[in-house]
Formats: C-alpha cells, sequence, structure tokens
C-alpha cells in the first residue's frame, strides 16, 4: 500500500495515525484521537469501527444500518476545534466541525461529542456516547438531524 495522508485532517501518514486506532482500540488514549479515528472511519467506510466504539450503552449494532447510511457520505473534511478531558480522566470531549456532501448540498456537522472511558477486559477503552450541538438542544436518535438532511438523527450524524 502506497504511503497516503490520513483522512482525519491531521496532516500526518495514515499508517502513523488513525490506522493503529482502526486495528486496536485499546491504542487510543485519548478522545480527540478516537472521535479523528471514527471520522477518518466513515471516510473509509469502517462500519465495524465506528459500531464498536460506540458506548455499549448505545446499542450501536441495533443502529447498525443507519450508521452504515451515514459512512456513505461524502465526507469533505474535518476540523477540530478543541478537546479535553475532565479533572476524573474518565470523560472527554471534542468539539470538532465534520463537512460532507449529500445530494449535491454540501452541510456542517458541529457537535460537542462526548466520550467516556470505561474499563474492558481489564483495557481502559474510549467510546463515544452522545454529543450536543453548540446552540441547539442536544439530539436524541430519533430527532430531526440538526445539520438539516431531513433525516433522523440516527440515519445521519448520529
Amino acid at each position: 500500500m502506497t504511503e497516503q495522508t490520513c483522512p482525519c485532517g491531521s496532516k500526518r501518514q495514515y499508517d502513523a495515525c488513525c490506522q493503529p486506532a482502526h486495528q486496536d482500540h485499546a491504542s487510543v488514549d485519548h478522545p480527540e484521537k478516537l472521535m479523528r479515528a471514527r471520522y477518518a472511519a466513515h471516510e473509509l467506510g469502517l462500519v465495524d469501527f465506528v459500531v464498536s466504539t460506540y458506548h455499549p450503552s448505545c446499542q450501536a449494532e441495533q443502529h447498525r444500518q443507519g450508521i452504515e447510511d451515514s459512512i456513505k457520505s461524502d465526507w469533505l473534511g474535518l476540523q477540530v476545534i478543541n478537546s479535553s478531558i475532565d479533572e476524573s480522566g474518565k470523560q472527554g470531549y471534542v468539539e470538532f466541525k465534520a463537512h460532507y456532501s449529500d445530494q449535491g448540498q454540501q452541510f456542517c456537522l458541529h457537535e460537542k461529542s462526548r466520550f467516556l472511558l470505561e474499563n474492558v477486559n481489564n483495557k481502559p477503552l474510549w467510546f463515544y456516547i452522545d454529543g450536543v450541538f453548540p446552540g441547539t438542544i442536544k439530539a436524541g436518535r430519533n430527532d430531526p438531524c440538526p445539520c438539516g438532511s431531513g433525516k433522523k438523527f440516527k440515519k445521519c450524524c448520529g
């Protein structure tokens, strides 16, 4: 495989950026790395990675089709605005803008995502749990997607 720039926008080579996360979830040591890997997985069509990195309480496997539909969008780029971990070290946040095109229209998903650190089989793993949209209320899975696509949140950006 020829070297390629990582789709997450880091300007690093994929094999030194998100590929290790895609190969081993336990290699992710910060919520921003997981968020970038999830974005890259959308561009690369890695549905299993996206599903497996949702927090277990989200029951993402039940929403696999909606996640697959979301991944099929034409992802145009990622901008990380801010990332942090709270004082407990078990909850993190990443605010980002993900640009994409759907049916010839361009959209921007602006979200502040929340991640939780859980111990799974004696390994600390970060998981995506939910997100809020700055300036709007938190979107439920069956609510209209705040990105404006007209789809349910779970079938679009959720």
